[in-house]
């Protein structure tokens, strides 16, 4: 489809001999929130780290915005415009939050363009303004998920993919986080989500996918999914 920002097709891989992931397919189109949800151990994470190259895989095609990537290292993945804000954050804690964000700007020399960014990232979370000088390491787990995803932004992706941007997070910093991410699709980034709180992640996202022991098993509308009994009875505790 001409609007299909990234495509995988039969998606392979593993850790040593053993596969984690077996023939995994999905699209993600311009200007949707896709998500991938399952179990701990599904292989949703690998997936993200196949799709940017931080995983060695096999597949038949691994495209973004029309190009094959299959073969590029993941700074050059990065440099065509797809971002991924890893499980765990992994800020440089001992840099300060302004150093973080420009960290997330280091391939660019648009002086104008990066002062745009570091102006939309504090409005999507005003306290990195306020923590500017304070070293990554000493804010809370949900400011440094912030800070982390903020530090995607400043590369100007048009891919933004997420991995668990929830877990460990204070429930009052969780709904930030996912009010940031509606924004940044209203404002027009694409997003593939993985996220362990299936019920907030479907009922935000345009489409979803359920992934079991390294394969997708399910797929549809968020609403969709949100209604299928076998989600609920497995993801949503209905």
């Amino acid at each position: 489809m001409s609007d299909a920002m990234l495509v995988v097709r039969d998606l392979t891989a593993g850790y040593g001999p053993v596969d984690v992931l077996h023939q995994v397919s999905l699209q993600v189109h311009r200007g949707e929130i896709v998500s991938l949800i399952g179990a701990n151990g599904a292989g949703k994470s690998s997936t993200l780290r196949c799709i940017s190259r931080i995983l060695r895989s096999r597949c038949t095609l691994l495209e973004f915005e029309g190009r094959d990537i299959r073969t590029l290292p993941a700074h050059e993945v990065v440099a065509c415009g797809l971002a991924h804000v890893p499980e765990g954050r992994r800020i440089f804690p001992r840099l300060t939050v302004r150093e973080n964000l420009e960290m997330g700007a280091y391939r660019r020399s648009d002086a104008v363009a990066i002062a745009r960014d570091l102006d939309r990232v504090h409005g999507l979370f005003p306290i990195l303004n306020d923590r500017a000088k304070q070293q990554g390491g000493t804010l809370s787990g949900g400011e440094q998920q912030m800070l982390a995803i903020g530090r995607a932004l400043m590369g100007s992706p048009r891919l933004l993919m997420m991995d668990e941007p929830s877990m460990g997070i204070a429930p009052l910093l969780v709904a930030r986080i996912f009010s940031a991410v509606k924004q940044l699709r209203d404002d027009g980034m694409t997003i593939l989500l993985v996220e362990q709180n299936a019920r907030a992640a479907l009922k935000l996202s345009d489409r979803g996918y359920v992934m079991e022991t390294g394969r997708i098993t399910l797929a549809g509308t968020g609403v969709e999914l949100l209604q299928d009994r076998r989600v609920q009875e497995a993801y949503l505790g209905d």
